[in-house]
């Protein structure tokens, strides 16, 4: 039983990093229509800004934030200078576009800090919480981060007006439009949101996985695998499917004999297709429906 709990709250700790992955593809998909491939790689970028920063002697909590700061900035310029152009350009396009920003993230960060492994540093430790061996003050601080953002993203979409213009844009472009909201810089926004949860997510994660150019590939599947789950046109389903895959990904691996760390991202693709072909729409998505 001990072995269950543990791999239980092992699981809401990772699944809290697939949740921010997933709400900042969800993002850019209700933003855009179209996944972002490039989303774990803008992720891996902006956590080697915040290492760079610590090592020039930047606290941790501030360079969390200049990181943050950064990467939202950067998230604009992307879509500004990259995607607004191909708006209309036809879907193949658009995902030559992200997988063209994929390869040339990731070689600028290799070229930058080369390929070498990197420790990262936790400012909530490694020890265990409370005495219990169940989970470390670290996974702690990742749930803690992840469900403070959670609550400071729902007060922002539900209270604030540029949340609310945001969810209008998203949901109803053409309405949103006609009642003066600028579209295309929601959009921009949007993109901005993404890449910060993104870092967020990079930043949590990086001391258990390391700091590498290639860190955040297997976060992304999963991530991908958790907004899949939960439904693309669903944040919260985005956040509900990232906890479940943490979940299940962690139980998979202990209980199924032959599953290992080795076969866990299979079954996360596996999971994938499984919902595409059951439930497309995800567990609180909804369909689209567009007029001709």
């Amino acid at each position: 039983m001990e072995l269950f709990i543990n791999q239980v709250l092992a699981g809401i700790a990772t699944g809290a990093i697939y949740a921010c992955m997933a709400l900042a593809i969800v993002m850019i998909y209700q933003a855009i229509d179209h996944l972002n491939f490039a989303q774990g790689e803008m992720a891996m970028f902006s956590t080697f800004i915040a290492w760079q920063l610590m090592q020039w002697g930047v606290p941790y909590w501030w360079a969390f934030l200049l990181t943050l700061i950064i990467s939202f900035a950067g998230g604009i310029i992307i879509e500004r200078l990259l995607f607004k152009p191909l708006a209309k350009a036809p879907v193949l396009t658009n995902v030559a576009g992200f997988i063209a920003l994929f390869a040339i993230v990731n070689s600028v960060a290799g070229l930058i800090w080369d390929f070498t492994i990197k420790q990262f540093p936790t400012p909530f430790g490694s020890s265990p919480f409370l005495g219990s061996q169940l989970i470390s003050t670290h996974q702690v601080g990742m749930i803690g981060v992840t469900l403070a953002l959670l609550v400071a993203l729902f007060v922002f979409f539900r209270f604030t007006r540029i949340g609310l213009a945001m969810r209008a844009a998203a949901a109803m472009p053409e309405s949103a439009r006609l009642v003066g909201i600028n579209t295309s810089w929601m959009v921009a926004l949007g993109w901005g949101m993404a890449s910060a949860i993104g870092a967020i997510a990079g930043i949590l994660i990086a001391p258990v996985v390391f700091l590498e150019p290639n860190m955040m590939l297997g976060v992304l599947l999963y991530g991908f695998a958790a907004a899949v789950l939960g439904g693309l046109t669903s944040p919260l389903g985005a956040v509900l499917g990232g906890f479940l895959v943490g979940i299940f990904e962690n139980l998979v691996g202990t209980y199924i004999p032959g599953v290992g760390n080795e076969l866990k991202l299979p079954i996360a693709l596996a999971l994938i297709v499984i919902v595409l072909v059951v439930k497309p729409t995800g567990l609180m998505g909804r369909a689209v429906v567009k007029r001709v």
